[in-house]
């Protein structure tokens, strides 16, 4: 995640806000494993675990939505699950 000028401008709601987010999340059925402050190219990192994809973009625009942060997704993939799609090639 990226902070907005919006979002710099209110760090100080930022638990607030965290604490809001985080509760929807659960309320979609999901759930936050990491959230980890940044320095670099982006702001934030969290890694979240929910039962589908499009509960994962309910979220995200709702997230942005309030204009705080822009969000880059990355769909990541255990182990186990690679060695399966790898053991259905050619």
């Amino acid at each position: 995640m990226k902070l907005t000028d919006q979002g710099i401008k209110d760090m100080k709601n930022f638990q607030k806000r965290f604490e809001a987010s985080t509760a929807y999340l659960k309320q979609l059925g999901a759930k936050l494993v990491a959230f980890y402050s940044t320095m670099g190219e982006y702001d934030y990192v969290a890694i979240a675990e929910g039962p589908s994809d499009e509960v994962a973009l309910q979220f995200l625009l709702t997230l942005g939505a309030g204009g705080n942060v822009r969000t880059t997704t990355m769909k990541a993939f255990t182990m186990e699950e690679l060695a399966k799609i790898v053991e259905k090639l050619p």
